[in-house]
């Protein structure tokens, strides 16, 4: 039987991260980490013991619960870091543990995290680790969907898509692609519009209101007057006079001259 003390900071751990508390959780997940340490059935000896099957089962939860953690504490890196860890409980003892109800939408949180951290090659390369049964789930399709409409560059589906996420934990990632795709329309409204009434901008952007539209205008100093907004005309592009290609045809000459020497 696992030690007692073990089961009873699991259940603290998941009990602080449903509340949430963040502070304790984290505090639980470290005590936890170092008794997982006397459990000699887990990766990579995965030794055979009378407590194979619980060591492993309450390994993987505590990893699961250091994801979804990571995710509250807004932290990438350690997002990574436990997801890397937790793979190896999804991939290596696959045949040992019944399946958890976390898995899929822990890896369809993975592959919305490549999808904000621009890392388009690896998201298809775990996608492609999924079989075709497992990609129309819909933790999973959300994901795929999503990848879909940044290629298209469909930024308006991809906000929109904010409305319906598959779990609460969703939210943070989703939040940050928003804004991303948000960045993305405004650029192109820069470039396109000379400018904008706000509630245009507004409809445009999928802004919840005006003050936000100003809030954001503000920030890409953006200068608003008469209920519109006017936007920072970009830099021309060089034209071809501003090249100075007679300086450049004599610097060209001037190496052939050179390697006619060396010759």
């Amino acid at each position: 039987m696992v030690a007692a003390d073990v089961l009873k900071n699991l259940e603290a751990l998941k009990a602080a991260y449903h509340k949430p508390d963040t502070s304790k959780a984290t505090t639980l997940l470290g005590n936890l980490q170092i008794q997982l340490t006397t459990f000699t059935a887990l990766p990579p000896f995965f030794e055979q013991t009378a407590t194979a099957q619980q060591e492993l089962l309450i390994a993987r939860e505590v990893a699961e619960y250091a994801v979804l953690l990571s995710v509250q504490l807004e932290d990438q890196a350690m997002f990574e870091r436990h997801f890397n860890q937790l793979k190896t409980f999804y991939t290596d003892t696959r045949a040992l543990l019944p399946e958890s109800q976390q898995e899929y939408p822990i890896i369809g949180l993975n592959l919305l995290r490549l999808l904000v951290q621009n890392r388009t090659a690896e998201f298809h390369t775990e996608l492609e680790l999924l079989s075709p049964e497992v990609q129309h789930n819909v933790y999973i399709k959300h994901a795929i969907e999503l990848e879909q409409y940044l290629m298209e560059g469909a930024y308006n589906k991809v906000i929109g898509a904010r409305k319906d996420i598959p779990a609460a934990s969703y939210g943070y990632f989703m939040d940050l692609l928003m804004l991303t795709c948000r960045d993305e329309i405004a650029n192109c409204c820069e470039k396109a519009y000379a400018s904008l009434t706000i509630k245009a901008a507004k409809e445009l952007m999928s802004f919840e209101d005006n003050d936000k539209v100003l809030e954001y205008a503000n920030e890409r100093e953006w200068q608003v007057a008469n209920g519109s907004i006017c936007f920072q005309q970009a830099k021309t592009e060089a034209s071809a006079k501003d090249i100075p290609s007679l300086h450049l045809i004599k610097q060209a000459l001037g190496y052939a001259k050179e390697l006619e020497r060396i010759v």
